[in-house]
């Protein structure tokens, strides 16, 4: 699970991607991430480039999702679920919906919140 540095404004998730290089950084680390459908396009290396973002596949406009990508979609989903969960027990815990800290701040109390989380689940 990766979480981005918090910003002072309000921003999409694929600016906020791209702004830290995650890209850059999981190839440099030789890993790969699976995400939600609003970072499509975020991994632009070609279709048949070793991807480091993957991502499912959009419906086309009018149209209907063929069978083996509508698989695709549904297996992406299952292994995203556990990530999925965590920022659901992130909301629960209330702890970010008042937050007036500094931005470096707040990224470190996510970082922490992470951390906490991971535990939690391995017990």
């Amino acid at each position: 699970m990766w979480t981005s540095t918090a910003r002072p404004a309000r921003g999409s998730e694929i600016t906020a991607c791209r702004h830290d290089d995650l890209v850059g950084r999981l190839r440099a680390a030789g890993l790969a991430a699976i995400a939600d459908l609003g970072l499509v396009g975020l991994d632009d290396g070609g279709p048949d480039a070793d991807p480091a973002v993957i991502t499912g596949y959009k419906k086309p406009k009018g149209k209907k999702l063929p069978a083996a990508k509508k698989l695709v979609n549904q297996l992406i989903a299952a292994e995203r679920a556990v990530c999925e969960h965590a920022f659901a027990h992130f909301k629960n815990w209330r702890v970010l919906t008042k937050l007036r800290l500094d931005v470096k701040w707040a990224t470190r109390l996510v970082r922490a919140l992470l951390v906490l989380y991971q535990h939690q689940i391995a017990q």
